[in-house]
């Protein structure tokens, strides 16, 4: 199993990096961590829509092979004990995971009717690097939950 996390773009506030690389690190030490930044659609006289389905397509290509779950607001919410459970699952059946997070615009609707998975980070709606923040804390606590260690209390 591999868990792959598709996102648009780089943080762009350090503080904001540092947290997302120290907690990647340390989800890295439960699954295999792959991360796939891909490029920002220049959005100054494009449409939101098609912003959105150019960095869709990019994230597609990004996950192909892979269980789609895409990070949604409108998606399942989970408690952290519940997405811990679900993750040992896929790991269960070794099947890879990508979870997809999308840019300042928002998902292409495409891909997120082509996933089988919508997850809610949480009921709010997150800019695209507190939402990849969220995610990666959340990968690190369900490997501390699989292996009963101290962290989640």
């Amino acid at each position: 199993m591999r868990v792959t996390v598709a996102v648009v773009g780089k943080p762009r506030q350090a503080a904001i990096a540092a947290a997302i690389r120290e907690y990647e690190a340390r989800a890295g030490r439960y699954w295999p961590l792959d991360v796939q930044e891909v490029r920002e659609e220049p959005s100054r006289s494009a449409p939101a829509a098609r912003v959105r389905q150019r960095e869709g397509e990019r994230l597609a290509v990004r996950c192909a092979g892979a269980h789609v779950v895409v990070c949604d607001e409108a998606g399942e919410g989970m408690t952290s004990e519940g997405f811990a459970a679900w993750l040992q699952r896929e790991r269960e059946r070794a099947r890879d995971v990508a979870f997809v997070i999308g840019g300042a615009f928002g998902l292409d609707p495409a891909l997120r009717a082509q996933a089988p998975v919508r997850l809610a980070l949480a009921p709010w709606t997150l800019s695209h690097e507190l939402a990849r923040l969220v995610l990666a804390e959340q990968l690190y606590r369900a490997g501390t939950i699989v292996r009963g260690e101290p962290y989640h209390k």
